[in-house]
């Protein structure tokens, strides 16, 4: 595959290049540049302002959401060329965080499933930043089985046809910033666990809807519980049919796992920066053989990455669903950022515990970040045990795990006992 710009290619990447020359946060680029994941950099101003103003003037100009279509909100780009919108925007990337689940996971399940009412109402201000969407999927007894949810969709006894949700969502990353939120919720519990789903959007703002923060080990709180009690969302707002919401859903986790495995960082640039310039024993680190051999061995990874990505982006090119070799990406990534935060701190020895100060206190913050961060990328979009089974059985056609409760009506499911 030849990876040099074609012509037509070459222009666009020239023409974006202009753009930015004239209207990206110059101001920001210092402190974006420190960012790093689980650390987005900015402290100068609030985050989040800083992160819509930047959405808003990508819109304005037409590159927000490249890949969407013009009519909802997007540049209407092809895949190819969104690939060079990232690279050239790489330094400003970070301001995009708060809108990678709307924009990568919501956003294509309601382009797919809503009305065409809906998308025109919901996606644009998605796309522009004004509205910011979070996935309300986890649960605290399902762990990584989806499919054992617990929270009820019941419908109302006043015959208007909604929809009374009561339940409980946890690891949303985001509630407490979203104004809608993807919600999937057992309507049947007498068919099979997989069967009797139903997906909805809504409010934040509905009533009867409780965020609580979870206090993560670095002090942020991205992740939050959410609580229904008694939450009305109108039968309007459901996304498929009634008992449809796995395969709604599968929509969603496939553009999941494509969106967190395609553009989760590991840390090499980074990494590879740092052994640049940081030394052991009054020699450069890059001298060592050991880090030398490790820094190889991320490297490798990179690489393989970055090449699956594109795989990738080739199948979206022929307008392809993204499939389960997504997984590959995630599975990767995340194990690989975990690692490699870990032994950037061994090298930085003590000074690995430091957030700010001085002798390269900022790249000690950026990994310790990185590593606290990093534990998470293995259980959220699917946990590694998760991606492993889809990986083997759907990638390479082993044969499936023994599912002793696969077609079991769901509330004949023991809930005690087990072990």
């Amino acid at each position: 595959m030849n990876f040099d710009d074609t012509p037509d290619e070459a222009a666009f990447r020239a023409k974006i290049r202009v753009w930015l020359d004239a209207n990206a946060p110059r101001h920001l680029e210092a402190e974006l540049r420190n960012a790093g994941f689980g650390f987005q950099g900015v402290t100068s101003e609030d985050p989040m302002t800083a992160s819509k103003a930047w959405q808003k003037k990508k819109q304005a100009a037409g590159y927000a959401c490249l890949h969407w279509p013009k009519e909802y909100g997007g540049g209407g780009f092809s895949p190819i060329e969104r690939v060079i919108w990232n690279q050239e925007e790489a330094p400003y990337n970070s301001l995009s965080g708060p809108f990678t689940i709307g924009h990568g996971m919501c956003g294509p399940t309601v382009m797919a499933w809503a009305t065409e009412e809906q998308k025109r109402r919901l996606l644009p201000p998605c796309a522009s930043g004004e509205e910011i969407w979070c996935q309300l999927f986890s649960e605290p007894a399902g762990g990584s089985d989806l499919a054992g949810l617990r929270t009820r969709a019941e419908r109302a006894s006043d015959g208007s046809g909604d929809w009374i949700v009561n339940g409980q969502k946890i690891w949303t990353s985001g509630a407490q910033h979203s104004d809608w939120g993807l919600l999937i919720s057992r309507t049947d519990p007498d068919v099979a666990k997989h069967k009797g789903l139903t997906m909805f959007y809504l409010s934040m703002k509905t009533p009867g809807i409780e965020i609580r923060p979870i206090k993560q080990a670095n002090g942020d709180h991205g992740f939050n519980e959410v609580y229904f009690t008694d939450v009305r969302i109108p039968d309007a707002q459901r996304l498929g049919d009634v008992n449809q919401g796995w395969e709604v859903s599968l929509t969603t986790l496939m553009n999941e796992r494509l969106s967190i495995g395609s553009g989760m960082p590991t840390g090499y640039p980074e990494l590879l920066s740092y052994c640049m310039n940081a030394e052991i024993d009054g020699r450069p680190a890059i001298d060592d053989s050991n880090v030398r051999s490790r820094l190889a061995t991320y490297a490798v990874r990179a690489s393989g990455l970055r090449y699956t990505a594109m795989r990738a982006i080739t199948a979206l090119s022929k307008g392809e669903t993204p499939g389960p070799e997504n997984s590959i990406g995630k599975l990767v990534a995340g194990a690989s950022m975990q690692e490699l935060s870990m032994f950037a701190m061994d090298l930085m020895g003590q000074g690995g515990v430091l957030r700010n100060g001085k002798d390269g206190a900022d790249a000690n913050g950026r990994f310790q970040a990185m590593a606290m961060r990093s534990p998470a990328t293995r259980i959220e979009g699917g946990s590694d045990e998760i991606l492993r089974n889809i990986i083997a059985e759907r990638v390479l056609g082993l044969p499936g795990d023994i599912r002793v409760d696969k077609n079991v009506p769901f509330r004949d499911i023991p809930t005690k006992g087990r072990g």
